[in-house]
């Protein structure tokens, strides 16, 4: 049960924090694949997704390409498969590939790498290029989920330094999850901050600073693990 429990705690600390630990969930590629690049993706024909501060560009929907990006997954759902990356879903279309919108419930075991948290009902939604996603605890993924009334959405405040934590000496995933989660604990302890609770769970004043000392309590306890943390 406590494994369980801290494997959970550890997956919605990362969604929080979009922290990146390791191969599965880092690009370590040049930084021009940052969809906040302008520039190189409005050449391309992107999108900006200005929706709940996401601000960050994509395909538009019914695009077609030639290839599926490097690193792509496979996503079977009700016996079609969906091919996914950064955020972004495609489909078969011919010989080519058609940019897609996915269907409600299929279920994909890792978040893009770049997302926005926004908050439902006390619950955390997860949103990237239009689709929203929700923890799913008994397929232990994240599924696609119907878009909520825009009345009862609570927007996290975009983190201005997300972390990406590397493992220096290949730690374990189950091992990662665990680090993760007893430095979240520390650092929560000792600022006052959490952010697997709404707005942090300190006063709207004090969002920026208290999420500031955090995230450096986070790094230094990381840090003293063996971990690489920018």
């Amino acid at each position: 049960m406590k494994i369980k429990r801290i494997a959970i705690f550890g997956l919605l600390l990362m969604l929080s924090l979009s922290l990146v630990a390791g191969p599965a969930w880092a690009d370590r590629r040049p930084r021009r694949d940052d969809p906040r690049s302008g520039k190189h993706y409005k050449e391309r024909g992107y999108i900006l997704d200005k929706r709940y501060s996401h601000n960050r560009y994509y395909p538009p929907r019914r695009a077609v390409v030639k290839a599926l990006p490097r690193g792509y997954r496979v996503i079977p759902h009700h016996r079609t498969d969906y091919y996914f990356y950064g955020g972004v879903w495609y489909r078969p279309s011919g010989s080519y590939f058609s940019v897609v919108v996915p269907p409600i419930g299929l279920i994909v075991p890792i978040l893009p790498h770049f997302y926005t948290t926004i908050w439902v009902g006390g619950l955390p939604y997860y949103y990237a290029a239009g689709t929203y996603y929700t923890w799913h605890p008994r397929e232990r993924g994240y599924i696609v989920t119907a878009p909520p009334p825009a009345s009862a959405v609570i927007e996290e405040p975009e983190v201005p330094s997300p972390l990406y934590i590397y493992p220096k000496l290949g730690q374990s995933e189950q091992q990662q999850a665990t680090d993760r989660y007893e430095c979240h604990r520390w650092s929560v302890d000792q600022t006052g901050f959490d952010p697997t609770q709404p707005g942090g769970n300190v006063p709207a004043a004090e969002n920026e600073s208290r999420r500031a000392d955090y995230q450096r309590a986070m790094k230094a306890c990381l840090e003293a693990r063996d971990y690489s943390v920018q």
